[in-house]
C-alpha cells in the first residue's frame, strides 16, 4: 500500500515542464482545471441567487436581471482565470504588459472587433439597452433578444432575426420605446370630403378611437385637424397602447374602426379628384370637330348603301 502511494505521489508530482520558475506537474494542471470548474459552478449559483433576490424584491425586468447576471459571470470567470494562471506560475504583471503591447498591435488590424467589444462592455454597464427592449435602429423596428460582447440579436415583427454590431447601437441614434416606460403612441391619418360636417367628423373619429380595444385608458385619444388638402380635409387620430410590439395590430384595428365610424355617420372618405374647365372657344372647336366627324360618317354610310343598291356590272 505504501509503495503504491509512493508511486502515485511520484506520478502526481512528476515535473512535466517549467513555466518561469514554477514547475508544472499533473497536480498543478489538475488544480487549474478544478479552479475553472469551481468558478463555473460558483458563477451559476451566484447568478441563480441574484435572479431569485431580484424576483423577491419585485424587480422582474428581464433586461436588468440579464445584464447583472452576465457581468457577474464575467467577473467570476476572469478572477478564476487570474488565479489559475498564477497557479501555473505565469507572471500576471508581465502578461498584462505583453497583452497591452499585443492589443495595440492587433487593434489596428481588428479595429471593428475591438470597437464592438468595447461597445458591448459599455452597453452592459450603461444598461440603456437591455434584453426585451423594443427599439428602432437604422430604420428597423425590433425587439432585443440577446446581448453579447460583440453583437446583439434583435427580432423584427416579421420574425427575422438580425445580428446588430454593438458599435452600431452605441454610435447610432437608437429609439428605445421602453427605456423609461412602455407607453407607445399609435397614429392614423384620414381625409374627408370638403362638404362634410366637421363636427360630425370629430364625433365619429372620437367614438372610433375611444372604443378601440387594447388602448391605454390613462391616455385619452387625441383628434387633430392637420391640413386642408387639395382633395380632402385631413385629420390625425392618436391613441396610446401599453405594449409597443402591438403597434401594427392596433394600427390596423384603429383604421378599421375609423372606416366603419365614418361610414355609419354617412361621411365620405375623400380620394383625389380633378375638375377640368375648358374655355368657350375650345368647347366650340371640339363641338365643330365632333359635328364634322359625324357628317363624314353619315356620308360614308350613304355611299356604302348606294354601292350596295347599284346593279352588278355585266
Amino acid at each position: 500500500m505504501k509503495e503504491a502511494l509512493n508511486q502515485f505521489h511520484s506520478v502526481w508530482d512528476f515535473e512535466l515542464f517549467t513555466l518561469g520558475s514554477t514547475p508544472v506537474t499533473p497536480a498543478t494542471l489538475a488544480t487549474v482545471a478544478l479552479i475553472i470548474v469551481v468558478s463555473l459552478i460558483v458563477s451559476r449559483v451566484v447568478r441563480s441567487a441574484i435572479t431569485t433576490a431580484f424576483q423577491r424584491r419585485g424587480i422582474g425586468r428581464a433586461g436588468t436581471v440579464a445584464v447583472i447576471s452576465r457581468l457577474t459571470h464575467y467577473v467570476i470567470l476572469f478572477s478564476a482565470l487570474g488565479v489559475a494562471l498564477d497557479t501555473l506560475g505565469v507572471d500576471l504583471a508581465a502578461l498584462f504588459a505583453a497583452g497591452a503591447i499585443f492589443a495595440i498591435g492587433i487593434g489596428f488590424a481588428m479595429q471593428t472587433i475591438a470597437q464592438n467589444f468595447v461597445a458591448g462592455i459599455i452597453l452592459l454597464v450603461e444598461r440603456s439597452i437591455t434584453p426585451g427592449d423594443i427599439i428602432e435602429v437604422e430604420g428597423q423596428f425590433a425587439r432585443v433578444r440577446t446581448m453579447g460582447i460583440r453583437s446583439t440579436i434583435v427580432q423584427t415583427p416579421n420574425d427575422d432575426e438580425l445580428i446588430v454590431p454593438n458599435a452600431v447601437l452605441v454610435g447610432a441614434t437608437v429609439r428605445n420605446f421602453t427605456l423609461n416606460d412602455s407607453i407607445f403612441r399609435v397614429r392614423s391619418q384620414v381625409g374627408v370630403a370638403y362638404g362634410s360636417d366637421l363636427r360630425a367628423v370629430f364625433e365619429a373619429l372620437k367614438h372610433a378611437a375611444t372604443g378601440l380595444e387594447g388602448r391605454e385608458e390613462s391616455h385619452s385619444p387625441v383628434i387633430q385637424l392637420t391640413a386642408f388638402g387639395s382633395s380632402s380635409v385631413d385629420f390625425d387620430i392618436s391613441v396610446w397602447i401599453e405594449d409597443p410590439w402591438q403597434r401594427y395590430a392596433v394600427h390596423s384595428r384603429l383604421n378599421d374602426a375609423i372606416w366603419w365610424a365614418l361610414k355609419d355617420a354617412g361621411i365620405t372618405i375623400a380620394f383625389p379628384q380633378v375638375d377640368v374647365h375648358l374655355d368657350g372657344g375650345v368647347v366650340d372647336a371640339m363641338r365643330g370637330t365632333r359635328m364634322t366627324t359625324s357628317a363624314d360618317s353619315k356620308d360614308v354610310a350613304l355611299t356604302d348603301r348606294a354601292e350596295d343598291r347599284s346593279p352588278p356590272k355585266a
